[in-house]
């Protein structure tokens, strides 16, 4: 065995050296393509994954028993549940509340979900995927978030439940659609992919929803590669939602383990004789979409400076915000309610009407000066093509949605950034104002 670790110890030393050795490349302004999203890995991450390819242990073991743990405490969740990507997150959400044990407050097929036509898709997705009815409901053009004007007229007898983003790391007002599906006694999934560390009148998001979902793609806050997590605090929630995401399984044993209920063949669920095996008795239509331990092994480490991350994303946001002060009389710049304080994923600009100039012709001018951008996802998701042959319904006009289709986009705050590129987006913006008034 100190022949084993001494091996191991002088791989781990040498996976740090050759990283240290591979030197970063630096993105200067004007010369290099400034993206919109990134990672940020150092040696620590790289070892970690290394050491957990060492381990032999390729599904979810100590690595992902560890994240699970750690990433509850700092969203002050009782349950975390690792999956394979916030689309997944999303998926597993969204059927734990499809659960014949919830009784009347199931979600059914032809049941109603309220959600926000402005933004990403694998929000909706599942909805339809259950068999429900998205019921699309307009943003604020300021905060680009939910305009909860619209929740009471959304309501029908058919409701069920209300899941909405975070969109690009801002807060939507959660006090009131706390209180609103509390009245009407409907479930609340928060998708806080976009907004890890955000708060909402001094309380972390994902708080105040039965169910919040995240997201460790490359370009999130903290990355594992692909991945994605589940959290809740209700342990009925969190026990179907293990079972949604472990194939549908009854058993809640941990890959590698048995007879955690202390009675696996003792069981007599369904038709099945009793003693048949719990660990191959199923109770839901479910998946499997388990996280693997290299995979959890780089998100443990990447956790360990989430604080220092939202903290840079947050001063480049307000940097660039500075920079842009002034250009309200043609652009819309993001406006955070008094109460929230958002964990930034963008930076969101939202060209006014009647310019002289489009979205597009800016867009083009900041991409042609090496500045990345994206759209605010799909726009308007009635008008994707995706959702051509889908049931859902529209309250009101959707009109600040068609603003975003057509006038929004945003630029990237991610902690690689620093105040040199800030300054760099913000003076190529102004260049393109002043060309065209003159």
């Amino acid at each position: 065995m100190e022949e084993f670790n001494k091996i191991r110890s002088h791989i781990l030393d040498q996976t740090r050296a050759f990283f240290n050795s591979t030197s970063g490349d630096k993105i200067v302004p004007g010369q290099n393509y400034i993206p919109v999203s990134g990672k940020l890995i150092n040696s620590n991450d790289v070892v970690s994954v290394v050491d957990s390819a060492l381990d032999m242990w390729f599904t979810a073991g100590r690595y992902s028993e560890d994240l699970e743990r750690k990433l509850a405490e700092f969203m002050h969740q009782k349950f975390c549940l690792l999956v394979n990507s916030g689309s997944s997150a999303n998926l597993v959400a969204m059927s734990t509340l499809t659960s014949s044990t919830l009784g009347d407050r199931r979600v059914q097929p032809g049941d109603e979900v309220i959600t926000l036509a402005a933004g990403f898709p694998t929000t909706v997705n599942p909805i339809v995927q259950v068999g429900a009815v998205p019921v699309f409901v307009d943003v604020d053009i300021e905060s680009l978030q939910l305009d909860v004007s619209y929740l009471e007229r959304a309501l029908s007898e058919k409701t069920k439940a209300v899941f909405i983003a975070h969109t690009l790391g801002n807060v939507f007002e959660l006090d009131q659609v706390r209180k609103f599906c509390e009245k009407h006694k409907l479930w609340l999934i928060e998708d806080c992919c976009d907004a890890l560390g955000a708060k909402y009148d001094g309380k972390l998001v994902g708080t105040y929803g039965d169910i919040c979902t995240l997201s460790f793609y490359p370009a999130h806050h903290i990355t594992t590669g692909e991945g994605g997590a589940v959290l809740t605090s209700s342990p009925k929630l969190k026990k179907l939602a293990e079972s949604f995401r472990d194939w549908g399984r009854d058993c809640w044993c941990p890959p590698g383990v048995d007879n955690s209920c202390k009675k696996r063949f003792n069981w007599q669920l369904g038709d099945l004789p009793r003693g048949y095996d719990h660990k191959y008795i199923y109770s839901h239509i479910g998946y499997n979409l388990k996280m693997t331990d290299m995979q959890a092994a780089l998100g443990l480490s990447q956790l360990t400076r989430v604080e220092e991350f939202i903290e840079k994303r947050n001063k480049n946001f307000k940097l660039l915000h500075s920079y842009l002060n002034g250009l309200d009389d043609c652009l819309i710049l993001p406006k955070i309610h008094e109460k929230a304080k958002p964990s930034w994923f963008g930076f969101p600009i939202t060209v006014k009407d009647g310019q002289g100039f489009s979205r597009n012709e800016l867009r083009d001018y900041l991409e042609a000066k090496k500045i990345g951008t994206r759209m605010l996802f799909a726009g308007n998701l009635t008008k994707q093509p995706l959702y051509e042959n889908v049931k859902y319904r529209i309250v009101g006009n959707l009109e600040n949605t068609d603003i975003v289709m057509n006038n929004t986009f945003w630029v990237g705050v991610f902690p690689r950034l620093n105040d040199g590129h800030m300054k760099y987006i913000a003076d190529v913006i102004k260049e393109f104002l002043s060309k065209r008034a003159k």
